[in-house]
């Protein structure tokens, strides 16, 4: 009897093996080669998963957008009581991947959106994992106008583009270090606080 194979399973350790890589030495260094040995499995077995490298980079480029996000689904389930202002500062923090723990994620997101500079299909996966963060933030930032009785940014879809915006630059200066992640949580909390006044 022929053995079943998990495919999505083996695709995610694909995906594993493509960050690590990514980590170590940016996606320009990442081979299929390099994958199907980091991954421990046969060259095959990574060309049966993904056609071309294109194709797996993409699919790592989700699975990251994927761990990130549900990162802010947790977070924010597990105060489900917390104001609209609470829960858009945590997911806000979150996607800044500040913390200690999630360096090595946010040097993998920037090689990806470095290399998405270049690539139409990484360009156009980033675009749609933005739309949607953007719809999320925006909606948080219309609810907490509310709570706060009528004190909305005058535009909660342009907040929500540069609560974005600011994030992802926060994340790059940590990572040079010309920001320690307690500053780049002192700028990001101070931004969120002016949008109530």
């Amino acid at each position: 009897m022929p053995r079943q194979v998990d495919h999505e399973g083996r695709r995610r350790l694909i995906a594993e093996a493509v960050s690590r890589l990514a980590d170590e030495r940016g996606l320009e260094g990442v081979t299929l080669r390099d994958v199907a040995a980091r991954a421990q499995v046969s060259m095959g077995a990574v060309q049966r998963c993904f056609r071309t490298k294109e194709e797996m980079l993409v699919f790592a480029l989700g699975h990251i957008s994927e761990q990130i996000m549900e990162r802010v689904r947790a977070r924010l389930l597990a105060s489900p009581a917390q104001s609209a202002a609470t829960a858009l500062g945590h997911a806000a923090t979150e996607i800044a991947l500040l913390r200690e723990e999630h360096r090595t994620e946010a040097r993998v997101w920037l090689a990806f959106v470095a290399q998405a500079a270049v690539s139409e299909v990484l360009a156009h996966t980033l675009k749609a994992n933005y739309s949607a963060l953007q719809e999320a933030f925006t909606r948080l930032i219309e609810e907490a106008g509310q709570d706060a009785d009528g004190a909305a940014p005058l535009d909660p879809r342009r907040e929500a583009r540069t609560l974005i915006a600011l994030a992802d630059g926060l994340t790059t200066h940590v990572l040079i270090g010309n920001l320690t992640p307690r500053e780049a949580e002192e700028v990001l909390h101070a931004h969120l606080a002016a949008l109530w006044g």
